[in-house]
């Protein structure tokens, strides 16, 4: 039975600056660009039944240098929509909003076409991926299935699939280039390993390895 991959796109200028980037489809940094070749080494020898990327150019780019060459674009992986947040950071927000927190305030309207999205609306699109690449996932004879996407969509659809409301996202971080993976234990879904990098020079991410 295969595992649940999950790689967040390398670094762009915005995830440097910490702005909300959702549709605004920037580049990978030429940092950003070693972060995903390197990310080749974690995604390397295990069978995979499955790779599917987020329509944007960061994580396009990201499943090429990281070696994927046969993704399927899924629209669904796309990255939170931030309404009127898009191209702002947290602290620009609490200028005239303190204590926001998008886990549990959500967004403002954003220009047309960007309504934004709130933490359910998340959720609802984790769970669209979810039951896609369900049985794939419970296969015996199934490989990984790889998931290469955006860190706030990533961190929900890993508590989608733990069984937690989309919120609890906000307990799992997720670094630039990252490489994660969710198993099972005794039919269950569980973090086996989680925000690894490559070459934590590169990506600057803690590793959690669980073993049972």
């Amino acid at each position: 039975m295969g595992e649940l991959v999950l790689a967040r796109h390398g670094e762009t200028e915005w995830t440097v600056s910490r702005q909300h980037t959702s549709y605004t489809d920037l580049p990978l940094t030429s940092h950003g660009e070693d972060q995903a070749r390197s990310a080749a080494r974690l995604l390397a020898g295990r069978p995979t039944a499955l790779v599917l990327t987020s329509p944007l150019q960061r994580a396009r780019r990201t499943t090429e240098l990281a070696g994927m060459r046969r993704a399927e674009v899924e629209p669904d992986l796309h990255e939170w929509d931030y309404g009127g947040y898009g191209g702002i950071t947290t602290a620009e927000i609490h200028r005239t909003r303190p204590g926001w927190d998008l886990w549990t305030d959500g967004v403002v309207p954003g220009p047309p076409g960007h309504p934004g999205e709130q933490p359910e609306d998340i959720g609802a699109r984790a769970d669209r991926v979810l039951s896609r690449i369900g049985p794939l996932l419970d296969d015996p004879a199934g490989g990984d299935v790889v998931l290469v996407a955006h860190g706030h969509f990533l961190r929900v659809l890993t508590a989608r699939r733990l069984g937690l409301p989309p919120a609890a996202g906000s307990l799992f971080r997720l670094d630039t280039a990252s490489v994660s993976r969710l198993g099972t234990e005794h039919g269950r879904p569980v973090v086996v390993e989680w925000n690894r990098g490559a070459d934590r020079s590169l990506a600057g991410a803690s590793a959690i390895t669980t073993a049972f």
